[in-house]
């Protein structure tokens, strides 16, 4: 089995501890050297793997591989398996989310509330962390997750971006700046999806002089269909150059063929 039986309530267990407020200075320290550990200043290649599963339907796994081009803000998503979504892409270019399905051969724009290949998963789950530049955060307290003690903070969307989510919640641990939770809201304050990060990875990056963290395995509950959830992993990181003309429609239809 690629994936193993979940059982959340055995990798977190819940406490209230309490801690020192943060002061807004503090909070968006946090955020920034949140985002700047999982941030690469070169391209990034990762194979991926999903596992989807939906109320009333089959289990389905997924491969594909994603690029990214941080400076410039690009990103790739090219499926690979099973046959019936190999070859169909995302593109991500001037702040634009492109869907490409080689069936039809034709381009169509997306949302970022997008399910990626009808995951439960959206286009920033495979993307660098931006949440400092995105969101205003304030401070709400302090929770140990397992082993680890966590900084708990609510999110909401800065004006004028386009964003999956305009509200968050999520816990930071303390110790390594890494989100181990986050939840994610609508508008109107409904609960969307909560998610797991129980595995994270760092990878020395030549381009950035130093080491870039990565969610190793990411666990998506949907909260409004229960029981749907999808399991993400990122394997086989690669940070070397990528070709200069990959993050292109041209580039993406080429290797759909």
């Amino acid at each position: 089995m690629l994936f193993r039986a979940l059982s959340i309530t055995l990798f977190f267990v819940f406490h209230f501890s309490p801690a020192l407020a943060l002061t807004p200075e503090q909070v968006q320290d946090v955020l920034e050297e949140l985002d700047e550990r999982q941030q690469n200043s070169g391209d990034w290649k990762a194979r991926i793997f999903i596992d989807q599963k939906e109320k009333n339907k089959n289990d389905m796994v997924y491969k594909a591989v994603t690029y990214r081009r941080d400076k410039a803000d690009k990103l790739m998503i090219l499926f690979l398996d099973p046959k019936s979504e190999k070859g169909k892409g995302y593109l991500r270019m001037d702040s634009n989310l492109w869907f490409y399905d080689p069936r039809i051969g034709k381009w169509e724009r997306r949302t970022e509330r997008e399910r990626i290949g009808g995951t439960g998963s959206n286009r920033a789950d495979f993307d660098e962390s931006r949440l400092s530049e995105e969101y205003d955060a304030v401070f709400e307290g302090s929770d140990t997750l397992g082993k680890f003690t966590t900084y708990v903070m609510k999110l909401s969307a800065k004006a004028g971006t386009d964003l999956a989510y305009p509200n968050l919640k999520i816990w930071v641990d303390e110790k390594n700046k890494n989100v181990l939770k986050r939840q994610d809201y609508a508008a109107s304050g409904k609960l969307l999806r909560t998610s797991y990060y129980p595995k994270w990875r760092k990878v020395y990056s030549e381009s950035k002089g130093g080491e870039v963290w990565f969610p190793r395995e990411m666990r998506i509950f949907d909260e409004v269909e229960k029981g749907n959830r999808t399991i993400i992993v990122i394997e086989e990181v690669d940070l070397t150059p990528l070709p200069k003309n990959i993050f292109t429609k041209a580039w993406l239809e080429a290797k759909s063929r």
